[in-house]
């Protein structure tokens, strides 16, 4: 038993946290055969050929298997001397988009190189989780952290210009949103005092809202109503609008609603056929709860319970408190996008442009996503017995 407990010890040990590994192998080949299912039909109109897509993502995921198993054997405490750096170059990647990016379905998110489409916000959140736990890490180290100005206004005030990249410039409202609420997290973990949270919202809020009300106003259709205004009107009664904005949302809860319980079998999806648009993107749920129904969608929910929970674990063991405040905002990042994504599928609340983590196709996405998985495992691997 001795012997055996060993082995035991020296896989989850070498490889760092055995549970979270299998979990993230299970949700990559998932969400692979997921692509597939969803995005052949799709993948044969516009290519003449049904692998397109997946191919693309089965590329993406493996180089992202390569970087997850070096990253887990990389020391983390290597980032927190580059932490200046992994800001200010996230920064000006963010910057470069609005210049040189290239634009698909009304939005300039994405930069080519090579032949391929790179997205900086995607990497810009693993960036910033760095940056913001070295900066956190500090200055719980030198007793500032419980200041009103090191603890709130000083990680805040690095936040607006990363709002601004992002939100302003490439009108990209969730990145936004997931990044300003994992840095949130991040400084309440970190010892920020709610005191501290509640003077500063007092005094942010009315310049936030009112910033809100604008851009709720913005980018005005004929009727002059703003676009997120008829969002949220078709989120309440999207069959108020079966034609244009509410279709996308009708598709998807007709997608569930004929799955069932067991699903009508995969590859089987009838509203992925010229229905839901683009399928394989941000709505690649309704595709899986149609084709798997009811238990195929709560083994997906199970699996990314079971990562936020083993990351939680891994967080509390970990040997410091950057450690710590890393996997904290990973597990933020990837257990808020599948709740959002899912909430969004679902019609629980407004559709916002979120795709599922290791799911929704996106090379940048799931290449840096497994390269997040790679850094806690890293930190799991040295994490306090």
């Amino acid at each position: 038993m001795a012997q055996k407990d060993k082995k035991i010890g020296l896989l989850t040990r070498g490889s760092g946290d055995f549970i979270l590994l299998v979990v993230t192998m299970l949700l990559v080949a998932m969400g692979l055969i997921m692509v597939l299912s969803a995005s052949s039909p799709s993948s044969l109109s516009e290519y003449g050929n049904s692998y397109k897509y997946l191919n693309k993502q089965a590329i993406a995921a493996v180089a992202g298997i390569i970087g997850m198993f070096a990253l887990s054997r990389f020391d983390y405490n290597n980032y927190r001397k580059f932490k200046w750096v992994f800001y200010i170059v996230s920064i000006i990647l963010l910057i470069s988009v609005k210049f040189a990016g290239m634009e698909s379905n009304g939005a300039k998110r994405w930069i080519n190189i090579a032949g391929f489409n790179f997205q900086p916000s995607e990497v810009s959140k693993l960036s910033f989780i760095i940056f913001f736990a070295a900066l956190l890490s500090d200055f719980q180290e030198n007793g500032k952290i419980k200041t009103l100005g090191y603890g709130c206004w000083v990680p805040l005030a690095l936040l607006l210009p990363i709002i601004f990249s992002i939100y302003v410039l490439q009108n990209h409202f969730s990145a936004t949103l997931i990044i300003c609420i994992v840095t949130v997290v991040q400084m309440f973990v970190a010892g920020t005092t709610i005191k501290n949270f509640i003077i500063t919202a007092g005094m942010v809020a009315p310049f936030l809202l009112g910033y809100l009300g604008y851009k709720m106003g913005a980018s005005s259709s004929e009727d002059g109503e703003g676009f997120r205004a008829t969002r949220i009107k078709t989120w309440l009664n999207p069959f108020e609008y079966p034609t244009d904005e509410g279709w996308q949302i009708i598709n998807s809860l007709y997608a569930i609603g004929s799955g069932g319980i067991f699903g009508v079998g995969l590859g089987e999806s009838k509203q992925k056929y010229l229905y839901l648009p683009e399928p394989q993107n941000d709505f690649i749920f309704a595709v899986l709860a149609e084709e798997l129904g009811f238990f195929g969608c709560m083994l997906v929910i199970v699996l990314f319970a079971l990562f936020i929970w083993r990351g939680i674990v891994i967080a509390l063991k970990a040997r410091d408190n950057f450690g710590t405040l890393i996997v904290i905002g990973i597990v933020t990042l990837i257990g808020l996008q599948a709740i959002i994504n899912i909430a969004v599928v679902t019609g629980t609340i407004p559709v916002t442009g979120m795709p599922l983590p290791f799911f929704s196709y996106g090379g940048t996405a799931i290449l840096t996503n497994l390269c997040a998985v790679g850094i806690l495992l890293n930190v799991s691997r040295s994490a306090k017995n």
